[in-house]
Parts: C-alpha cells; structure tokens; sequence
C-alpha cells in the first residue's frame, strides 16, 4: 500500500519519487491513458526528459489527478476542485502548449476556465471517439505495409508533414526548434513504431504507434496519399498495423479521430475497432 502524500490538500509538482502513485492512478483506465503512461514511464516524471511538468492534484495525502503541462496539456481526472487548481496552475506557469487533449469531460471543463486568457482556439474538436481493438481484422492485411527502415526517412518525412499539416492545420516545421520534427520522426522509425507503404519512392499509406505501454499502444498520423484515397489503402493498412502493433507491443491497440470524419470512422469500423471512450482537443 502507497504511504499518504505529505504537505497541504491541492496541486503539487510530481517528480520521481511519485511515480508509483502515478502508476497506480493510470492503471485504472490504462487504455484512455495510454499517453500519459508512456510520458511517464519514458521520462520517468524527470523534468529534463519531460520538457516541461507533471502536476498532482492531492487530497488528504491521495493522489486523485494528473495534468500533463508540456507541448500538450493533458488532464486525468474530471473533478471539479482539481481542474479549477490545474487550470491556475497553467496560467500561473504561462502557455507552454500548442493543443490540450484527453478524454472529453475534463478537457472542457478544463478549456472552460481557461479559455478568456488563452482562446480563442483555433479548432475546438469535441466528440472525438476512442477506438479499441484486441484481436486482429478479419479484413486481410496489406503484406506491402512493413516497418520502416532509418535509410527510407526522407522517403517518409514529407508524407508525415502533410499529414501532420492536414490535420492540425500547422506545419511541424513552423515554429519550435529546427529539426524538432524531423527527430521525433527518426525516433519513430529507429523504434520500430512507424509502418509504411512505399512504392516507387513515394509513400501511399502510413501510420505511427504513438504512444507504447505493456497494456495498450496508441496508432496515430493514419495518412494516405491523396492520390490513392477511396481504394481501400487505409482499411487493408490498417489491418497490418493493428496485427503487427497486438503481436510487438501490447494486447490492445487504440486511437481517437475527429468526430467529423466519415470516412476515417468508416475504415475504423471495417477493421474492427470497436468505441471506448471520448476525447476532446482544443488547438490553440
């Protein structure tokens, strides 16, 4: 049993030594809480590695909440008390982020009371379901979409650009440190967590895994070259990457996409995702 937290009810700043209680509250729902658990688990709550904080809402020594304040803000938990003590807490410490997302109830609420300091948003995407599967597709896999290899990184990088600009609306490349982006994308592919369709140079199909735990991998950046789209590159993709993802990385296999995509919710239903929750994302 986790020992009480010490000092005074409210928000306080986490670091190493919590990182059992973090766990332990992350474990409750570790497929709605897939990022956040990778976030920990790499960094270790180290602010060096975090590039910016992890905020614990305490009450009576338990820890009830989580707030993700770094590149994205990124609450757990939806109480009331804890949001209004996060969201001082964000304006206190100045916009860092660029998005805040997470499940839907606390990510409006949270926007709500930060809104007249940091708004307008420039997209306020509510309803967004989560998707989950943990068996392999009954449709049959692209044997085309394989890992991609370091050396194929200039092949892949302008597709995830595009991809990147297409659905926040901003190009990865403006603003931020040069090569930022170009990075993460190489980490991705040294990983092993990028899967692709190349042919003849020129990627048709492509998708990340985003976010790893032992419970549950987050699938992000789905991209099909504009060219190709309606051929059905996206359903027998995302076949392969679900099956590669279950039998790599972990038992459950999720991700969260735009309310109003249609034709995204239709691929995503035909490989067999099944709905498990609702996020929200505000872009500011």
């Amino acid at each position: 049993m986790l020992t009480p937290l010490r000092g005074k009810q409210g928000v306080r700043l986490l670091g190493p030594p919590d990182l059992d209680r973090v766990r332990a509250l992350l474990a409750a729902d570790p497929v709605t809480h897939v990022f956040m658990a990778d976030r920990v688990e790499s960094t270790k709550l180290d602010t060096r590695w975090l590039g910016g904080r992890v905020y614990g809402y305490v009450v009576d020594g338990d820890l009830l909440a989580l707030c993700h304040h770094a590149a994205n803000l990124v609450p757990v938990g939806s109480q009331p008390a804890a949001l209004r003590a996060f969201a001082e807490r964000a304006l206190a410490d100045g916009r860092a982020c660029s998005s805040i997302f997470g499940p839907e109830d606390a990510v409006l609420g949270l926007w709500d009371l930060l809104r007249e300091r940091w708004g307008p948003a420039r997209s306020l995407r509510p309803g967004q379901p989560v998707l989950s599967m943990s068996n392999e597709s009954a449709v049959t896999p692209d044997p085309r979409v394989r890992v991609v290899r370091l050396d194929e990184l200039d092949v892949v990088y302008p597709a995830s650009v595009a991809m990147f600009t297409e659905e926040m609306g901003v190009s990865p490349e403006a603003g931020g440190a040069p090569g930022a982006y170009r990075a993460r994308v190489a980490q991705l592919i040294t990983q092993g967590r990028l899967l692709a369709r190349i042919e003849n140079g020129r990627v048709l199909f492509k998708a990340e895994i985003g976010a790893v735990t032992p419970a549950a991998c987050q699938v992000q950046s789905v991209y099909v070259d504009r060219v190709c789209r309606g051929r059905g590159l996206a359903t027998q993709g995302m076949a392969t990457v679900v099956a590669t993802t279950l039998r790599a990385w972990a038992p459950i296999v999720t991700l969260y996409v735009n309310a109003d995509n249609a034709a995204a919710r239709r691929v995503y239903d035909t490989v067999g995702f099944e709905r498990t929750g609702t996020f929200a994302t505000v872009l500011l």
